[in-house]
């Protein structure tokens, strides 16, 4: 909400205020000069992304996010970041963590995810923080504030990372699943002027690493690393056993926020009244899931129904060919090999 000034009132910015705007310029500055340094390559919804930190983004979005996020970006020791690569159950588990937390504030016949994205109950960090609002603005949120990000856990300030109360969740998914997803979503969203990416281009590009966000391995091995150190911190899930027990991970996700369910809340439903409000088929069906929009930059606005492809465990080996499943399947246990993670293991 914005606060209007009566017409015999000024506004003098106080030196902090001229600091903090001296302090954007710069930021903005050193990105306009980095831009022409960073590498680039093949970009799945634009022309190109850059490397910047080990991480492949976009030039004109998620760079400036990377940007403000360490540079201006101050955390609350109450912040939880919902993390994933993309296309790996964002989405889905978002609605789970915002409906887990606020259960005791809303009725389920009424709840706002009946008739609001769940993209639009707590910001997209990347986005928000340079496109919708100013960095500054995150301050006013209330706390404990959620936040959902693609960054790695490496783009992150020591400020976020090292801080004793901030939390993350991390979701991660089949990587077959993950790349065939991607395609879909990205082919949606791609410049009219550029060429349809094939699925034979995406799965180079992606067994490469480069893809927003990518490489998908150092994206996963990022969090994962952390997790071991730092358990308290880091609740690391895998999409396919969510899937499974969604009850469970419910569960999971409420002692791992310091928010777990009573006796008497089990014994009355209400992990199952969650479970089902946040089902994969209820959100899909939803009218502000078939008809409403997402916007998450000035250019990108996003068809809401376009979230909610198919949600499918397994869905990627019915597009590609036994060749291609080995070849992921042998990065993948490399990648992974040594690390205590495994794709086909339960997570300990």
């Amino acid at each position: 909400m914005t606060s209007s000034l009566a017409p015999h009132q000024t506004f003098n910015p106080s030196p902090k205020e001229n600091r903090e705007e001296e302090d954007y310029e710069k930021t903005y500055h050193n990105y306009n000069q980095m831009l022409q340094t960073l590498p680039r390559a093949r970009g799945w919804r634009t022309q190109h992304v850059v490397k910047y930190q080990s991480q492949w983004l976009n030039p004109d979005t998620a760079l400036k996010g990377a940007l403000l996020l360490q540079n201006h970006f101050k955390p609350k020791p109450t912040d939880t970041f919902l993390a994933a690569f993309m296309k790996s159950g964002t989405t889905w588990l978002r609605s789970l963590l915002f409906a887990t937390v606020n259960r005791s504030h809303y009725d389920f016949s009424s709840h706002p995810l009946l008739t609001t994205s769940p993209h639009d109950v707590f910001p997209f960090l990347d986005s928000y923080i340079y496109d919708k609002h100013p960095v500054t603005d995150l301050d006013s949120l209330p706390s404990p504030r959620l936040f959902a990000t693609h960054f790695s856990h490496d783009l992150f300030p020591e400020s976020v990372k090292g801080s004793s109360g901030s939390k993350f969740v991390y979701i991660w998914r089949d990587p077959k699943d993950v790349l065939v997803s991607k395609w879909h979503f990205m082919n949606r969203l791609r410049s009219k002027d550029l060429p349809v990416l094939t699925l034979h281009e995406a799965f180079e590009l992606f067994c490469d690493g480069v893809s927003e966000y990518g490489p998908f391995w150092d994206h996963v091995l990022g969090y994962w690393n952390a997790s071991v150190k730092a358990p308290n911190k880091i609740l690391i899930l895998k999409y396919e056993e969510v899937k499974r027990e969604p009850g469970v991970h419910v569960k999971r996700l409420a002692e791992f926020m310091g928010v777990p369910f009573s006796a008497e809340e089990e014994e009355g439903g209400v992990v199952r009244e969650i479970v089902e409000l946040c089902s994969f088929d209820k959100l899909r069906n939803l009218e502000v899931n078939k008809t409403g929009v997402s916007r998450f930059h000035r250019d990108v606005v996003v068809q809401n129904r376009d979230f909610f492809r198919k949600g499918e465990v397994g869905d990627g080996k019915n597009y590609l060919t036994e060749e291609m499943i080995e070849r992921l399947d042998h990065i993948t246990k490399r990648k992974f090999e040594g690390t205590g993670l495994e794709f086909g293991a339960p997570l300990q």
